[in-house]
């Protein structure tokens, strides 16, 4: 759906896998016994090889399983059809961070889920730099009296980033 100027990728929609559902999920059909069998099997595989080569690379460029923050960090993305993927990160994690991380080559921008200290979300937004330009002094108010280990700047673009609280840092 991102590429649909590139032709190159095979139908992976849920409708074309069950068209061709015995091809590529019968040779891993092998070793399952039972219901317990089938829901342990890893079907990334089975799926990964119907990518001709160069794709398998490709498509690790354009949607990645985790993206670096500035902390330093690798977070997990989470993708859902038809919705832009979720990087779940605490806020402090993305101090100086201006722009709004994106895969598929830039074009996709993702669906920040920023987290308190405590892992909740406190905000969700495609636009970290309104972020932090406005949104960011109100939650910065509601949560640094009950986290106040944890750096809450009044200039969240020139603090570093941080993983930890203000005595231990990165």
């Amino acid at each position: 759906a991102w590429r649909p100027d590139e032709t190159d990728w095979p139908d992976l929609s849920d409708a074309g896998l069950l068209d061709t559902l015995e091809d590529w999920l019968g040779p891993h059909l092998g070793a399952a016994r039972s219901r317990e069998d089938l829901g342990r099997l890893n079907l990334l595989p089975a799926v990964q090889a119907l990518l001709p080569w160069p794709l398998p690379a490709r498509l690790d460029e354009l949607a990645p399983t985790h993206l670096t923050v500035p902390t330093g960090t690798r977070v997990r993305l989470s993708y859902r059809p038809g919705e832009a993927p979720i990087l779940a990160v605490k806020l402090q994690e993305l101090f100086g961070l201006a722009d709004t991380p994106a895969v598929n080559g830039g074009r996709t921008p993702v669906l920040l889920h920023l987290l308190s200290p405590a892992g909740r979300p406190v905000q969700v937004t495609q636009d970290l730099r309104s972020f932090w330009n406005s949104s960011y002094f109100e939650v910065r108010k509601d949560l640094r009296g009950r986290y106040p280990k944890h750096p809450w700047p009044d200039d969240p673009w020139t603090h570093a980033p941080m993983k930890g609280t203000k005595k231990r840092g990165v």
